[in-house]
């Protein structure tokens, strides 16, 4: 299961934060077509950064009390179908 975007954030974070999350996959892709696995390691840190703030890893972002199954099978969280 993968987490959604906050839906809190104004347009203007949110197209930041997702123009720094392309800027950034774009360089881990540059950095392991050339070889270079410090400029990748630095990439990938920086993806990560941007799912942050975009709400998709971190702290959750809902405050109803649900768990969050960020990065679970669903066969292993209550969303299971019997």
């Amino acid at each position: 299961m993968w987490r959604a975007s906050n839906p809190n954030l104004s347009a203007t974070e949110r197209e930041r934060f997702v123009n720094s999350l392309m800027e950034a996959r774009r360089d881990v892709g540059a950095a392991k077509r050339s070889g270079n696995r410090e400029a990748e390691k630095a990439a990938r840190a920086r993806v990560h950064e941007a799912k942050v703030a975009l709400g998709e890893r971190g702290p959750v972002w809902w405050e109803d009390g649900e768990a969050d199954y960020n990065r679970h099978l669903v066969k292993n969280t209550p969303y299971a179908r019997d």
